[in-house]
């Protein structure tokens, strides 16, 4: 099993609440394997589901610091969030509050939800919109998708991507959001077409998704593209 399925698998089983099978999921990972940051983020919501907040704090510490680093910079609110339900679960309102506040600084700029959908923490957010916050538009959202006023975004709902992407494979992302051809995407990056081909078919798969389309969706919904400004229009990348 694949880092990025194992990590999916943990979370889940703990949201459910079956936090034996979520243990026996990571049980036989190699040490290097379990320094990993989306290994470290599992378990981090393992130990949350087990009321135990100092081991989630523990086992974000290297994500949080950078030392144990994620693939893209927009996952990095998932445990700046996890770490403000954990704070605010040892009483450290203050801790909870700006851990929280990163987390949305995170967030914003492509307005990606889905970890606080994941990991819902209504009353921190409210909070949060009472004492003072650069993103009061995004808690609103927030807090209107998990009160079930407004309906998720399509992509809001399903797991990052199960494995990350490659260097060629975030290059021939970029080009996806455009009107260019396979052919000359190829042209553009040097390579042929094939490669194109082939580069294009493991992102479908590592995304979930089957066409262009809904691979240019979900990168967008995840932060792995920014939205574009104007949908519909070619935009040459940089």
């Amino acid at each position: 099993m694949g880092h990025g399925n194992r990590s999916f698998l943990v979370q889940t089983l703990a949201r459910l609440g079956e936090t034996e099978r979520a243990e026996q999921a990571l049980a036989g990972l190699a040490d290097q394997d379990r320094d990993l940051a989306i290994i470290r983020i599992s378990l981090a919501t393992l130990r949350l589901a087990q009321d135990n907040p100092p081991a989630a704090i523990a086992a974000l510490a290297p994500v949080i610091d950078g030392s144990a680093p994620l693939p893209f910079p927009a996952w990095l609110a998932q445990p700046f969030l996890l770490e403000a339900i954990a704070r605010e679960a040892l009483g450290d309102p203050a801790a909870a509050a700006s851990a929280l506040e990163r987390a949305l600084d995170l967030a914003e700029p492509d307005g990606v939800l889905l970890w606080f959908l994941l990991h819902p923490a209504p009353g921190l957010l409210q909070r949060q919109a009472r004492h003072g916050t650069a993103h009061a538009a995004l808690i609103a959202d927030i807090l209107s998708l998990l009160a079930g006023r407004r309906s998720a975004p399509p992509l809001a709902g399903p797991p990052p991507p199960l494995e990350p992407l490659s260097d060629s494979e975030i290059r021939v992302l970029r080009y996806l959001p455009t009107n260019l051809p396979v052919p000359q995407i190829a042209g553009e990056l040097s390579v042929s077409v094939h490669t194109i081909k082939t580069h294009t078919k493991h992102l479908y798969a590592k995304l979930g998704t089957h066409t262009r389309a809904e691979a240019v969706d979900r990168a967008r919904a995840l932060g792995l593209l920014a939205p574009s400004p104007h949908r519909g229009q070619a935009t040459r990348p940089g």
